[in-house]
């Protein structure tokens, strides 16, 4: 792997306190899976090379099929989808495009499947995401795959 800095050498404090957040929110009731199709989801959106490949292996880890993770790019015209990942997917891209005008319905949309810790967890998922997007696009971590 290249990069063309380290933050966690460069700001150990604040790497290390970030991936506490990310452990907590991992403990969460927000279920595992639908963590990794934000976190790629979300990657998609801010176009971290590094995160979607990570978070595209932890989810096929975790058991999401092929088939679901090639959707999510395209998630509102797929099937493949339920209502409950719809709205949280919907939750993601309101926070991370700041789309004002739809935060109020995507968070009602929100509270038909989700309790408040719940909401709480994916709202923490999704803004550390997108710090750690800043984090690998600052970086700028090129994988080299193996022959």
């Amino acid at each position: 792997m290249e990069s063309r800095l380290s933050v966690a050498t460069a700001a150990p404090a604040s790497y290390k306190a970030l991936y506490a957040v990310t452990n907590t929110i991992r403990s969460s009731s927000l279920p595992v899976l639908l963590q990794h199709l934000i976190d790629l989801r979300v990657s998609q959106i801010n176009g971290c090379a590094f995160c979607i490949d990570m978070h595209g292996k932890e989810a096929r880890h975790a058991g999401e099929s092929a088939e679901r993770i090639a959707d999510l790019a395209d998630w509102e015209r797929s099937d493949r989808f339920d209502p409950a990942e719809r709205a949280a997917f919907a939750w993601a891209e309101t926070l991370t495009r700041s789309l004002h005008d739809r935060i109020d319905g995507a968070h009602r949309d929100l509270q038909r499947h989700f309790d408040t810790d719940q909401i709480g967890a994916l709202t923490m998922a999704v803004a550390t995401i997108n710090a750690w997007n800043r984090i690998g696009i600052a970086q700028h971590i090129v994988v080299h795959e193996a022959a």
